[in-house]
């Protein structure tokens, strides 16, 4: 495959890889007979979409992309269970899992039962004391004054914990892969268990929460009784869809889009809380929800008290809403330095050890297993590849696994552990948790590697980046970048479209604070754009962009509109640089 504009190795060591010739042609076409301005058709036909499909594509709506509820199996009879424990004002609790999808599965759960006039017991377990999931103590505590338990994000490999639950009726509302056998709920709603042959693996655990109070409602009318507004509920679904990183295709695609129009609504209380301390001075957009939102929501599970962020998804009172918000702001402080230093140490010990194979991983003494996953996610980011990070705690270590688009990392780990080479582990096909003992970590991690180099993982250079095509300044216009917005919202599996402008001359470049650069640039025949690069004093981009000279470089990066003190412009987040 040729390089893009020729540029073999750019700035930061890059190749670039741009659509080909029939892509490009394909492209051609699609903006002839849809009349779609050129580079959206090329964002289109990237993601296979077809003239013909293009309008419902560009509007996607949940009348059409919704799925029935009773296509997963159990469906029918969780919602019953849910609405008799409702009828009969039976004691319900709801144990989650401690990330942001457990948390907004809980609060989706909560919310609803509040709207029809009852409360729940909220359980999330310690991730320190108590780890991942259900365990027998707690849910033999919970049947005792409860006549039914909601396992949400988590109990689906739960099979003794859930056997503990005497004298209650579990449901299981779960996305993880399922095992061989299903544990002994009542029902155990999971578009990933093993006999489910549908599309819907790709939900998170509060879209498959989401799809049961769809069908709880569908009940209620055949009763001639009315449900709360679950489109109102839709900025939880959204919000745990993005920071679950789960793709945004299909039906996820317009559970977030339409959970993004609910969320600019500020509404929720949690959620206003939130966005006011993260200073969030625009409409959400899915950078907001992974970067602003889900890391402070996550925080109190990371390393706080496990339930803070479930409750302030659910919170009601503003003022309530607030003093949560700002505990979990202040733990997302304390998160990051925890983050900074294992990060550091982590990547030290994978480039030591090697960053070219299928598998990058690391493992050290004390690492806070409430950073591991992020670290983690890091390093796939930095390397294209599968990431395993581990905290060492005596003889075993607990760690966190991030995948890349195409390989299926839950099923690997699974296979590991049923291997007998992990003590415990499973997830999903993006991310995934273990647990093993300290003598067996270098054999495991050695068949995690092989496994996932069978599914192509490391195959593709770490080092390509992959552009949408060519831009010249002019058109960067703010009307093209809403126009490109319609084909959103961008994420996990439907990355923001990236785009490369050639031989542009650099204007009036300045360091802003220790490492980032601001600078205009332009190609000397019509106006000129503003490009910022974060970070870019830590690499090669700050030095060579940030002093002025004759040079002209070819750039790429993703546009963004910048919204400041009421003027709006089009701005492009710089990523690569080469010269021309």
């Amino acid at each position: 495959m040729n390089s893009f504009l020729g540029v073999d190795q750019s700035l930061t060591g890059r190749r670039w890889i741009g659509p080909g010739a029939e892509a490009d042609r394909l492209a051609e076409a699609m903006a002839q007979e849809t009349r779609l301005p050129l580079p959206l058709a090329r964002i289109l036909v990237a993601r296979g979409v077809t003239p013909p499909e293009a309008a419902a594509f560009l509007e996607p709506t949940l009348r059409d992309l919704l799925p029935d509820p009773r296509s997963l199996k159990d469906m029918e009879r969780a919602a019953a269970r849910f609405l008799a424990a409702l009828r009969n004002r039976e004691r319900i609790a709801v144990f989650a899992d401690y990330d942001v999808d457990g948390g907004a599965s809980a609060a989706l759960l909560l919310g609803w039962l509040r709207a029809m006039g009852q409360q729940a017991t909220l359980y999330i377990p310690d991730r320190i004391d108590e780890g991942y999931g259900p365990n027998a103590p707690a849910m033999a505590a919970l049947a005792r004054d409860h006549g039914l338990i909601v396992c949400v994000d988590c109990g689906t490999l739960s099979h003794e914990p859930i056997a503990a639950a005497q004298g209650a009726d579990v449901v299981v509302l779960d996305h993880h892969l399922g095992g061989e056998t299903l544990p002994p709920a009542l029902a155990v709603v999971n578009p990933n268990r093993q006999d489910e042959e549908g599309d819907l693996g790709h939900l998170c655990a509060a879209s498959v929460v989401f799809l049961m109070l769809v069908e709880a409602n569908r009940q209620l009318r055949a009763e001639d009784l009315a449900g709360p507004d679950l489109m109102a509920m839709l900025d939880l679904v959204a919000l745990a869809t993005v920071a679950d990183v789960a793709p945004l295709t299909g039906v996820n695609r317009a559970l977030v889009r339409q959970g993004l129009k609910v969320m600019a609504r500020r509404e929720r209380p949690g959620l206003v809380a939130l966005s006011d301390l993260a200073r969030m001075d625009q409409a959400p957009n899915t950078y907001h929800l992974g970067f602003l939102l889900g890391p402070r929501v996550n925080a109190g599970g990371r390393i706080g008290a496990a339930d803070l962020g479930a409750r302030l998804l659910a919170c009601d009172d503003p003022h309530e809403a607030r003093a949560l918000a700002e505990r979990l702001d202040a733990l997302n402080t304390e998160r990051r330095e925890i983050e900074n230093r294992v990060r550091e140490a982590a990547l030290a010990q994978a480039e030591a050890r090697g960053l070219d194979a299928p598998l990058v991983w690391a493992a050290g003494e004390g690492w806070h297993p409430g950073v591991v996953g992020i670290v983690a996610a890091r390093l796939k980011e930095a390397t294209n590849r599968p990431a395993v990070v581990i905290g060492l705690d005596g003889d075993q270590g607990k760690g966190s696994a991030r995948s890349v688009n195409g390989v299926d990392l839950g099923a690997a780990v699974q296979r590991v552990a049923a291997e007998g080479l992990l003590l415990r582990g499973g997830g999903h096909r993006m991310a995934a948790g273990l647990t093993v003992a300290r003598d067996m970590l270098e054999p495991a991690m050695a068949r995690l590697s092989e496994l996932l180099a069978r599914q192509g993982a490391g195959s593709r250079g770490p080092r390509d980046l992959r552009l949408d095509g060519l831009l010249m300044p002019a058109a960067a216009t703010p009307d093209l970048l809403h126009e490109i917005e319609r084909a959103g919202p961008f994420g996990q599996g439907a990355p923001a479209p990236r785009f490369a402008f050639p031989a542009a001359r650099i204007t009036a470049p300045r360091r802003i604070g220790e490492t980032h650069l601001r600078f205009g640039f332009g190609d000397g025949t019509g106006p000129t754009l503003e490009a910022i690069a974060f970070g870019a004093f830590d690499g090669p981009l700050g030095p060579a962009l940030g002093t002025p000279g004759a040079d002209r470089f070819h750039l790429a990066g993703r546009l963004e509109i910048n919204t400041w003190v009421g003027r709006t412009k089009v701005q492009l987040r710089l990523e690569d640089a080469a010269k021309a």
